[in-house]
């Protein structure tokens, strides 16, 4: 790490010669951006990613909508010993009151500490600089880090950048091409005042991740000397925030805004807590928590794990589960162990169709039954090395089927961690297109419909995702 600090200072140096601007790098640390494309407990790219912004939600066109990842993907990036901070897509807000509706409804349902980042998410749509100001403002008000995401060549011709950064930090993107890139490339870098973050790339790895570079430690804000077990403050889901999970994928309207306090029955479990000492804190015994939380062993609970501490348990005790969180050297049978049951039952119960794969931070039921629905399907998760046709053969079918199941036009194209159904039916849907407009971006585009940017770019044949034209068909 300290060898490539020198090669970037040495080429920063190179660079303010050809008249390009590099920040002045002090603790510098890699990491990614999550959102629900990369699934329940989110996805990092390497050991040394030490950061994930994770996205909460967003607006547009005025409506207002969650990710139903959101504090999975925070869990299990704390479990993983990562820092986790959010953010929010931002677009068609063009007016204060618009703004302070959609951060009045986000900012109580934040879940990382106070102090991390909060970023907007502006990249696409209507944007206007006092706006995005007055919602920076507010997000620092409640405590949190404000920062600007987008890309320079939008930001620069539908706001007053300058302005927005002579006060706010901005996480600013350019990648230089659709290849896999692990390292930033600072031939590609939007020289501008205050970028804190660079987002070089969206294929981090093979399939697809945004990978960032934290010039200076911002990424450290919230965590006491850098470290997640340690927050600032606890963060606690609100019972706004839990209501607001049932709406989710539609506008919600019907919640409670403006001062929201937080929840007093749940406690987040913190580095060096036990059942015990928590019970302790809240007059109770570990027994009685053990029993509202569904704990089947009372000797092991997880940083950032989100206990109910008051309430009563389900009185269905067929219907409830407990989860275990996989660690670096966990197996399937040594979990089962741990809890008195088989691998087998542990696959079945978690729909897991290859008992070898699991990864660090995924969530496993550990009790309760698996579903009863015949019309269910079995998924295989994609290895390095796979394709379709020898995914076909280990489930006795044929790669045609499995593209017409998954939706896949491109059966040469599959990325490790891809979700394959191996079973069940196909949808009835047909493929679509869709012709660009002035202003729009292939991430934009990606997100109205709901489909992977990364994905967009490879089906099209687009290697550069920061450049379509006007009148494009862009095929899905």
């Amino acid at each position: 790490m300290k060898k490539f600090k020198h090669l970037l200072l040495a080429l920063g140096a190179f660079l303010l010669v050809l008249g390009f601007s590099v920040p002045a790098f002090a603790q510098s640390y890699y990491g990614v951006d999550n959102s629900r494309y990369q699934g329940t407990n989110g996805q990092f790219g390497y050991a040394r990613d030490s950061f994930n912004i994770i996205q909460l939600g967003g607006s547009y066109n005025t409506s207002v909508y969650y990710q139903s990842t959101y504090g999975s993907q925070v869990q299990s990036t704390l479990n993983q010993g990562k820092r986790a901070h959010t953010y929010i897509w931002w677009q068609d807000i063009t007016n204060t009151g618009s703004a302070k509706y959609v951060l009045d409804t986000m900012l109580p349902r934040v879940q990382t500490p106070k102090g991390s980042i909060v970023a907007l998410d502006a990249e696409d749509g209507g944007q206007d600089t006092d706006t995005i100001m007055y919602a920076l403002q507010r997000i620092k008000d409640a405590g949190y880090t404000p920062m600007l995401y987008g890309y320079k060549s939008f930001l620069t011709s539908h706001v007053d950048l300058t302005r927005i950064s002579n006060s706010y930090a901005l996480w600013l993107g350019e990648y230089p091409s659709m290849s896999l890139t692990t390292e930033p490339n600072y031939n590609y870098f939007p020289s501008f005042n205050n970028i804190q973050i660079f987002q070089f790339t969206s294929t981090y790895v093979a399939g697809g991740l945004d990978g960032n570079y934290d010039f200076n430690g911002i990424t450290l804000n919230g965590y006491s000397q850098g470290s997640n077990s340690t927050p600032d403050t606890n963060t606690t889901v609100t019972k706004e925030a839990d209501k607001a999970d049932s709406h989710q994928g539609t506008a919600v309207t019907n919640i409670e805004t403006g001062k929201t306090t937080i929840a007093k029955d749940t406690y987040t479990v913190q580095s060096g807590d036990t059942l015990g000492s928590i019970a302790s804190q809240f007059g109770t015994t570990y027994q009685k928590l053990a029993s509202l939380n569904g704990i089947s062993n009372p000797n092991f609970i997880s940083v950032g794990q989100l206990l109910r501490v008051s309430g009563s348990a389900s009185s269905s005790n067929s219907s409830s589960s407990s989860v275990y969180y996989v660690k670096s050297g966990d197996n399937l049978s040594s979990i089962a162990a741990k809890y008195g049951t088989s691998y087998q039952s542990l696959a079945s119960i978690n729909g897991i169709s290859n008992p070898n794969y699991l990864y660090v931070g995924q969530a496993i039921k550990v009790s309760g039954s698996a579903s009863s629905s015949s019309s269910s399907s079995s998924v295989y998760y994609v290895k390095s090395g796979d394709n379709l046709s020898t995914i076909a053969s280990k489930y006795g079918t044929s790669y045609q089927a499995l593209a017409s199941l998954n939706g896949i036009s491109n059966p040469n194209y599959l990325y490790v961690g891809q979700a394959i159904k191996v079973s069940g039916s196909a949808s009835s849907s047909s493929t679509s297109s869709y012709t660009v407009r002035s202003g729009d971006t292939l991430s934009g585009i990606a997100y109205k419909y709901g489909v992977s940017y990364s994905n967009l770019a490879s089906k099209n044949g687009i290697s550069n995702a920061n450049y379509i034209y006007e009148g494009q068909v862009i095929y899905f």
